[in-house]
């Protein structure tokens, strides 16, 4: 019934990971980390999508536009625009949509 997932706390940064908080039918939160300087490939996705960094500092590329995003900002874009995101540090990221 109620459950606590450390994984925030505890992700090693070690290139690219994608860690699956939660699914439910109208919601997921994935938890992102890249490891300084690695890259996550050129994607879409299938949802309108909120971005929050939780630490770090990433380059986040959609639509011939880079936005420089770090700790505690918000971001958030519509589904199917391909992007790419790129770590300046070791960052942590919660996708939600």
């Amino acid at each position: 019934m109620y459950k606590i997932d450390n994984h925030i706390r505890t992700e090693r940064f070690d290139g690219l990971k994608v860690h699956q908080l939660t699914k439910t039918e109208s919601l997921e939160v994935l938890l992102i980390s890249l490891e300084k300087d690695a890259i996550f490939p050129e994607h879409s996705s299938p949802k309108d999508v909120h971005l929050l960094v939780l630490e770090g500092d990433i380059d986040f590329r959609i639509n011939k536009h880079n936005y420089r995003l770090m700790e505690q900002q918000y971001f958030n874009f519509p589904k199917d625009e391909i992007h790419w995101v790129k770590a300046h540090k070791n960052s942590k990221f919660l996708i939600i949509r």
